[in-house]
């Protein structure tokens, strides 16, 4: 497969950044006196520059050892500068953000060297760096020096027992910490009693992120045991622990002791049928709740059945995920009497659920109580021509909706028509994807003339992948009318794996529309050939048009 990428030139000059680390030293303690009393105006100054390749040596500092004079604290600002500039980061005023920077374990040695200077630092964030794994003691070490931390993130970093029960011992240093992300650290499970020990009653932990860290049964325990103490908290993930379903009871004990809580998170953790009557036994003291995600829990299915509704009374959620849940009629015969009550739902993911096409109808058509929704994902579901005609129905009195995915319903093709009115009066819509929907040559060219009447004029991502059953007429006709789509970044007409067509001479209507599209980042064209007398003219537009644009095809006759 061949891929044309262009990529931005750069013009103008970088505006002058102030020293990073001369904002965390306003005020520090490290600060001599001579230096507290020069004026603010005469901070350093230094130009944004690119990542280099050459690698400074790793700063040694003394953290006990005063600043005695301006020499010595400029010498530190500038091995500081020179360290932050080598890495490609900006300036962000106590925030220091190395995530994904691939540091080195010299790299992790000079940032310790630098934390003494950075007293008023609030966001620490070196998320995946691997060699922060079997290093991280030597950070916790001046942790001490940064207690007035708020936020530290260490996802991805391969962590080592060693490097928990070293975060453990630190979090007694710093008080302030409102977040705390260990995401996909295997080495937490089983030893996540060590951290959450060290939370005493009254932490001001908002946010706290556990994703991917094999917690076991054991750990789920002590969560639950934990959460009533963490009175402050709005956002809890546990996603992707399979064992804690089993600690369930414990875990939903603790969550009706944290009424302020906003974000549930429990994506791919193991629940089955009897965890639904457990949650909804909490849901009762969740009144702030914003999210409930529990999709991908496919022993859920058949648990909403036989449970009281205690979901209903969440008058405040925003974003319900149950995708990939297995759902049974029965459970959509109850969500039909749940969901249109949730009236400030924004987003509703039932995706990937095969029972739903077939028993939703009135589910569907009760949609129309929802005037907040903005995303609706219904994508796979199997759905048949009643379900997709209630939905159709039903769509019409969404206003706000920004996001629709009816992928994988092969009920669409042929049927598109249905959708007319909603396409016609929706004025907000930005995605729309109908992959492998069975279209044909009709549906696309009633799409375009959706679009050729002014229509869609939001829209910003168009999947019309996998219909291999359109013409080139039809492809044709979307391509002459794409221009007017002002606002479109991604566009995907890619053919199924399993087929390779050569694409016809509306390729041209394609090109010209694209250059009249400043918005365009993407085009999928996947297993299409192009017509070699179009090579000349996919040069021409790249020397012409560079405006990163990432362009799929398989190359050319």
């Amino acid at each position: 497969m061949s891929q044309t990428r262009k990529k931005n030139s750069s013009n103008g000059e970088t505006k002058p950044q102030i020293s990073f680390v001369n904002k965390f030293l306003r005020g520090s303690k490290l600060r001599s006196s001579k230096a507290e009393s020069r004026k603010e105006s005469n901070d350093l100054k230094t130009t944004d520059v690119q990542p280099s390749d050459e690698t400074p040596g790793a700063t040694t500092l003394d953290a006990a050892k005063p600043l005695t004079s301006e020499m010595e604290l400029g010498s530190r600002l500038e091995k500081n500068e020179q360290f932050l500039q080598k890495l490609g980061k900006k300036a962000v005023n106590k925030c220091l953000d190395l995530n994904n920077c691939r540091l080195s374990t010299a790299d992790v040695e000079e940032m310790v060297a630098l934390l003494p200077s950075l007293t008023d630092l609030e966001t620490l964030d070196i998320s995946w760096n691997d060699f922060v794994g079997g290093t991280l003691h030597s950070i916790t070490e001046q942790m001490h020096l940064v207690n007035k931390l708020k936020s530290l993130r260490l996802g991805s970093c391969r962590l080592t027992t060693d490097d928990v029960q070293a975060l453990g011992e630190a979090l007694k240093v710093i008080p302030e910490l409102e977040e705390l992300n260990l995401s996909w650290n295997s080495k937490v499970g089983g030893n996540l009693p060590v951290i959450l020990q060290n939370f005493q009653e009254g932490s001001k932990i908002r946010r706290l992120e556990l994703v991917d860290c094999a917690l076991t049964s054991a750990d789920g325990v002590s969560v639950g045991q934990l959460l009533p103490m963490l009175q402050s908290l709005e956002v809890l993930d546990l996603s992707l622990n399979r064992s804690i379903g089993s600690s369930l009871n414990s875990i939903a004990e603790g969550l009706k002791r944290t009424s302020n809580l906003k974000v549930l998170k429990l994506h791919s953790c193991g629940l089955s049928q009897k965890s639904i009557k457990v949650l909804d036994a909490a849901f009762r003291y969740l009144g702030e709740l914003r999210k409930l995600d529990l999709s991908c829990n496919k022993e859920l299915g058949g648990g909403f059945e036989d449970s009281p509704a205690q979901l209903a009374t969440l008058e405040h959620l925003e974003v319900l995920d149950l995708h990939r849940c297995s759902l049974t009629e029965g459970d959509v015969v109850w969500l039909t009497q749940v969901i249109p009550l949730l009236s400030n739902l924004q987003e509703l993911d039932l995706s990937t659920n095969k029972h739903v096409g077939s028993s939703s109808e009135n589910l569907l058509s009760r949609l129309r109580f929802l005037p907040a929704l903005k995303s609706l994902l219904i994508n796979n579901c199997a759905l048949e021509r009643e379900t997709f005609t209630a939905l159709a129905e039903a769509s019409i009195h969404l206003p706000a909706l920004e996001i629709f995915n009816l992928s994988w319903n092969k009920c669409v093709g042929g049927n598109l028509k249905l959708l007319l009115e909603t396409l016609k009066l929706s004025m907000s819509l930005q995605v729309l994807r109908l992959s492998s929907c069975s279209l044909v040559t009709e549906d696309v060219a009633l799409l375009a003339s959706v679009i050729q009447t002014g229509h869609l004029a939001k829209l910003r991502k168009l999947d019309l992948s996998y219909n291999d059953s359109i013409c080139d007429a039809g492809w044709a006709l979307i391509c002459q009318n794409l221009w007017l789509l002002k606002e479109l970044a991604e566009l995907d007409i890619s053919l199924r794996p399993s087929t390779c067509r050569d694409c016809g001479q509306w390729f041209r209507h394609l090109l010209c529309a694209i250059t009249k599209l400043p918005e365009m980042t993407e085009i999928g064209m996947k297993r299409w050939i192009l017509p070699a007398s179009q090579e000349k003219e996919l040069e021409c537009f790249d020397q012409h048009h560079r405006s990163s644009i990432r362009f799929y095809h398989d190359g050319f006759q």
